[in-house]
């Protein structure tokens, strides 16, 4: 899941249970959709990516930057992982209103497109939610 910095999500994908987290990030990016601004075109990409030391590969930091993406993640065995809690909780606080969806708490279907689609209405909940505020 990718998500703004107010923790509205932008981007939700659904992998297998033992997939790394590395390999779900390009179609994750790719996901974004346009975001409409006041003046000029429509922003396809955001500026910076936040990650942890899971994302910090050379081939996946060296995609990002060929999108202009700067990658903010920490790199293995360097540095500490305490500096990302600033932007973590975003991330977790999402997943805690997901986990507020009773269907989403455990999954129930055995499709994934069908869980994915549960996960796409609960993602628009929390972006309709929020914004009405």
């Amino acid at each position: 899941m990718i998500t703004e910095r107010s923790g509205l999500p932008l981007s939700v994908r659904i992998s297998g249970a033992n997939v790394h987290d590395s390999q779900v990030l390009i179609p994750l990016v790719q996901g974004i959709p346009p975001i409409r601004s006041r003046r000029g075109r429509r922003r396809r990409r955001p500026g910076n990516l936040h990650g942890d030391k899971g994302y910090d590969y050379h081939h996946l930091r060296r995609w990002l930057r060929d999108r202009r993406i700067t990658p903010r993640s920490a790199r293995k065995g360097t540095d500490s992982s305490q500096r990302l809690g600033r932007h973590r909780w975003t991330i977790e606080r999402t997943r805690a209103w997901l986990a507020g969806c009773r269907r989403l708490h455990r999954r129930y279907e055995r499709k994934a497109s069908h869980f994915l689609a549960f996960t796409s209405i609960a993602c628009t909940l929390i972006c309709y939610r929020r914004l009405t505020k």
